[in-house]
């Protein structure tokens, strides 16, 4: 298991390396990620040396881009979700840029944690119904409050990279089932998968040995693509869909 999963890890840091790139600006460096934003474009970050430390942001272009598709985000509620989505990453949010400072050798850390912020407010943003009603994560905690499930809320824990992962809701370990880590996928695609993937390979030595992931899909907008419950599958992650969700409640309740 051990080998397996450093192998993992090796894949996805060279998939990283392989596929991300840099342009140098007038003021600042251009890193494009392969990771996808809503509209499938690669997510571009930009890094300013200031004094010995580097200024990581997303330029404002993520909350930009909700405006100008109609999602305003200048409300008190929705301003308490964007901060609770980046504060997790150790991330921050000022004037609706993204952003994060940090040392040298800290940077692919902080490249990590911020690009992890962007994808998860665009997650949460995901449609105007999502925002018209609880978004999909508090759909979950309502729930898991429902069938009487003890979980603790946007847990962190280092990973065997060193990167540091966020997981929606920890239950604990107990008489009858092991420690269980739930991730919720609001809008499902490849993207999202391989981001949990990773976190979950990442963490998962460094817990009990019989403790279990699970992704909770959102199918109820949009179709889950081909593959991609076979992927997590593949990574240990039980899939979960929301319109069976249901059929775990026995494992989660346990």
């Amino acid at each position: 298991m051990i080998e397996e999963t450093e192998e993992l890890i090796k894949q996805y840091q060279d998939w990283l390396k392989d596929r991300t790139a840099f342009r140098i600006l007038e003021d600042a460096v251009e890193i494009t990620t392969p990771f996808l934003n809503r509209h499938n474009d690669y997510i571009q970050i930009y890094a300013n040396k200031v004094h010995d430390d580097y200024i990581l942001t997303d330029g404002g272009e993520t909350i930009e881009d909700l405006e100008m598709c109609g999602i305003s985000i200048n409300t008190a509620k929705r301003r308490e979700l964007v901060k609770m989505a980046v504060n997790g990453f150790g991330v921050t949010e000022n004037d609706n840029i993204i952003s994060v400072k940090t040392p040298l050798h800290k940077f692919s850390l902080a490249k990590h944690s911020l690009i992890q912020a962007i994808i998860a407010v665009n997650d949460l943003f995901y449609s105007a119904r999502t925002l018209s009603n609880n978004i999909f994560y508090d759909d979950v905690r309502l729930w898991l409050d429902e069938i009487e499930v003890r979980y603790i809320l946007d847990a962190a824990f280092i990973g065997k990279s060193g990167y540091t992962h966020k997981f929606h809701f920890v239950i604990p370990k107990s008489r009858y089932a092991s420690e269980r880590f739930v991730q919720t996928i609001n809008h499902p695609s490849k993207n999202a998968a391989e981001s949990i993937a990773f976190s979950w390979i990442d963490t998962r030595d460094r817990r009990q040995e019989d403790s279990t992931a699970f992704a909770v899909i959102n199918d109820h907008e949009r179709s889950i693509p081909y593959g991609m419950e076979d992927a997590l599958s593949n990574y240990g992650i039980v899939p979960v869909k929301w319109s069976a969700r249901r059929q775990a409640i026995e494992r989660l309740a346990a």
